[in-house]
């Protein structure tokens, strides 16, 4: 039976805790320029209708790295629910293809991909979630921090799909997770009470960045205006002024604290030029881990049929 990756709730802790390692597994492997071709003579079709530099670039060359052969279907190519149905688009490709990861703008299409493809479907982003980053960003820590335990992330900045995968992880894994962000800006509700009422993890909102930081293990924030909401771009820079990641917020945690940022990063804007250069700043150990971790996911989906 085929497996999805449309959510981190999609695996079993035991399934992210086998990615996780499997990852680091895989990771040698390319560090070492080892030969490990799981996917000599497969093929996976990367969907695009939101465009994304580091998400092409990790699934095309992990794919291909590990033997395989990866197709990219830019917005042009291909009119997700308006050229074509979605569940033609995913019957079709089923017959072509191995596996197909797609980053949408709406969620309900990567749901509608997977119902109806006889392959694995994995999600590169939708305006809902964004899952292999935070597979990325939790093999990061767990490097970084050499262990998951009594672990407190605290994001800062809008409640967007960085924080529901955020949400979700914490349905699996125990941490404290922390949400501050400006009124009106709030995570999904309904993704906020599944993590709170799973009971695995203590999870907070708050519009008091510098009370949220205190003893944060790592302090994570985004952009404030994703694609699609550039229009609001300056109404929101005013409304997030106070959320900047900066270095006195930093000093605020009153320890040693890492940065994480998904990428691409506003410099001056949600975070200061200082806090991306600091040495506390993990940010592109983050981004290679992208395709580590996406690696490992395409793997355990494969070995899954």
């Amino acid at each position: 039976m085929k497996r999805d990756f449309l959510h981190i709730t999609d695996f079993t802790k035991e399934e992210i805790w086998e990615t996780l390692n499997l990852a680091k597994e895989i990771k040698s492997h390319f560090r070492n320029r080892d030969s490990y071709t799981p996917f000599r003579g497969r093929s996976l079709a990367m969907v695009f209708a939101k465009p994304s530099a580091r998400t092409r670039v990790s699934f095309e060359t992990g794919f291909t790295w590990m033997g395989g052969h990866a197709l990219y279907l830019g917005p042009s190519d291909i009119g997700i629910g308006k050229r074509e149905a979605i569940k033609d688009i995913a019957r079709v490709f089923s017959r072509y293809n191995d596996l197909l990861m797609a980053r949408l703008f709406d969620h309900e299409h990567i749901l509608e991909l997977a119902k109806y493809a006889s392959i694995p479907v994995i999600n590169g982003l939708t305006d809902y979630n964004h899952p292999c980053q935070i597979m990325a960003d939790i093999l990061t820590i767990w490097e970084h921090r050499g262990h998951l335990e009594d672990l407190k992330i605290v994001y800062v900045g809008d409640g967007n799909n960085i924080v529901h995968s955020w949400l979700r992880l914490a349905v699996k894994l125990p941490m404290e997770f922390v949400c501050a962000c400006p009124k009106g800006y709030e995570p999904d509700g309904d993704t906020v009470r599944l993590a709170q009422e799973a009971g695995v993890s203590t999870v907070q909102i708050t519009s008091d960045p510098y009370a949220a930081v205190q003893n944060a293990d790592v302090v994570y924030t985004d952009v404030w205006a994703s694609m699609g909401q550039k229009e609001e771009a300056e109404e929101r820079a005013r409304v997030f002024r106070d959320f900047q990641v900066n270095e006195v917020l930093m000093k605020a945690t009153g320890k040693e604290t890492l940065f994480m940022h998904c990428l691409p990063a506003e410099r001056g804007r949600e975070v200061t030029d200082g806090v991306m250069e600091a040495e506390y700043s993990i940010v592109f150990d983050q981004a290679e881990n992208r395709m580590h971790a996406q690696n490992a996911i395409m793997v355990m989906l494969a070995d899954r049929m």
